[in-house]
Protein backbone atom coordinates (compact mmCIF):
# COMPACT_ATOMS: atom_id res chain seq x y z
CA UNK A 1 0.00 0.00 0.00
CA UNK A 2 1.14 3.50 -0.81
CA UNK A 3 -0.35 6.61 0.77
CA UNK A 4 -0.48 8.84 3.79
CA UNK A 5 -4.03 7.94 4.79
CA UNK A 6 -5.95 4.72 4.55
CA UNK A 7 -8.71 4.19 2.00
CA UNK A 8 -11.45 4.46 4.63
CA UNK A 9 -10.20 7.88 5.74
CA UNK A 10 -10.05 9.09 2.14
CA UNK A 11 -13.55 7.78 1.38
CA UNK A 12 -14.93 9.54 4.45
CA UNK A 13 -13.16 12.77 3.51
CA UNK A 14 -14.21 12.93 -0.15
CA UNK A 15 -17.52 11.15 0.45
CA UNK A 16 -16.99 8.86 -2.55
CA UNK A 17 -16.22 5.18 -2.94
CA UNK A 18 -12.69 4.44 -4.14
CA UNK A 19 -11.88 2.05 -6.99
CA UNK A 20 -10.79 -1.52 -6.20
CA UNK A 21 -7.06 -1.69 -5.46
CA UNK A 22 -6.71 2.04 -4.81
CA UNK A 23 -3.34 2.86 -3.19
CA UNK A 24 -1.68 -0.38 -4.26
CA UNK A 25 1.56 -0.06 -6.18
CA UNK A 26 0.07 -1.96 -9.11
CA UNK A 27 -2.93 0.41 -9.35
CA UNK A 28 -0.70 3.47 -9.21
CA UNK A 29 1.67 2.03 -11.83
CA UNK A 30 -1.23 1.27 -14.19
CA UNK A 31 -2.58 4.81 -13.78
CA UNK A 32 0.77 6.57 -14.34
CA UNK A 33 1.39 7.82 -10.80
CA UNK A 34 4.61 5.84 -10.34
CA UNK A 35 7.21 4.68 -12.85
CA UNK A 36 8.42 1.36 -11.48
CA UNK A 37 7.65 -1.21 -8.81
CA UNK A 38 10.86 -2.68 -7.37
CA UNK A 39 11.12 -5.65 -5.04
CA UNK A 40 12.84 -4.88 -1.76
CA UNK A 41 15.76 -7.19 -2.58
CA UNK A 42 16.47 -5.16 -5.75
CA UNK A 43 15.97 -1.71 -4.24
CA UNK A 44 19.58 -0.98 -3.31
CA UNK A 45 20.80 -1.72 -6.85
CA UNK A 46 17.97 0.33 -8.41
CA UNK A 47 18.69 3.33 -6.19
CA UNK A 48 22.37 3.10 -7.08
CA UNK A 49 21.53 3.12 -10.82
CA UNK A 50 19.17 6.09 -10.41
CA UNK A 51 21.78 8.07 -8.51
CA UNK A 52 24.37 7.33 -11.21
CA UNK A 53 21.99 8.69 -13.86
CA UNK A 54 21.63 11.97 -11.94
CA UNK A 55 25.30 12.36 -11.15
Amino acid sequence: MIGFAGPRVIEQTIKQELPEGFQTSEFLLEHGFIDKVVERKDMKDMLYKLLLMHK
